[in-house]
């Protein structure tokens, strides 16, 4: 009988970091900008537009600033990727002795290590430069497209929760109504990613929990300084 599969959990930290942010970032700077206003004294359709406009913007700017950083380190490893190909070509007797070198660094016999490194080389020359010298897998490979659909999303659906809020609380109703259900988002969010990335749920619940209300607050307090001296 075989042994059961296993289920790792690497695979999923590009999407998951990205999905992550972008609902915490959707949440957090929405329901602060609602605050904000809010606390300021501003009337109802006000607050609405203005949460609506956050959900836009936000979600263009996470989609952008997500495909440019990741696109940046797509560059990166594909100019490494070039070098290494060059150098596979120029030197493959030199290549083959440094990437024994890092297999017996890791604990096999020089000559076991040479032997490994042959076979690999004889295999995927370029894939296993990439994997043991550069660090370059599938699992940690930069997919810009990828991080920017998810990040915006993400950051799209964590902002529409607060604006449902809105669209439901009105008057003095409306301060703790986004408040309140903001922080059982984020506590919500924490739970869930942590359970995904297979972390301790507790700690990633008031992690987001804490920080997502420390930034609400300050956003509703300069919202109510302003509001007063305006």
């Amino acid at each position: 009988m075989g042994r059961p599969a296993e289920h790792h959990r690497g695979n999923r930290v590009g999407w998951l970091r990205a999905a992550v942010l972008g609902a915490n970032d959707g949440i957090v700077s929405t329901a602060s900008l609602v605050l904000g206003v809010a606390a300021a004294g501003a009337g109802h359709r006000t607050i609405l537009l203005t949460g609506v406009s956050g959900l836009i913007a936000g979600a263009m700017s996470m989609a952008a600033g997500e495909f440019v950083s990741v696109h940046s380190q797509q560059d990166t490893e594909n100019a490494d990727l070039a070098m290494e190909s060059r150098e596979l070509q120029q030197d493959p007797a030199g290549e083959r002795r440094e990437l024994a070198g890092i297999y017996a660094a890791r604990g096999l016999e020089p000559t076991l290590a040479d032997q490994v490194a042959g076979e690999l080389m004889s295999h995927d020359a370029l894939g296993a430069h990439a994997r043991d010298e550069l660090g370059f897998s599938d699992t940690t490979a930069a997919r810009p497209t990828q991080a920017a659909m998810a990040s915006a999303g993400s950051f799209s659906f964590g902002a529409l929760l607060p604006i449902v809020v809105v669209t439901i609380a009105s008057g003095p109703q409306l301060l703790p109504w986004v408040s309140l259900t903001s922080i059982c988002f984020l506590a919500g969010l924490g739970a869930v990613s942590a359970k995904i990335g297979g972390a301790r749920v507790w700690s990633g619940t008031w992690r987001v929990a804490f920080w997502g209300a420390i930034a609400m607050a300050v956003t509703a307090g300069a919202g109510k300084l302003f509001g007063a001296v305006a």
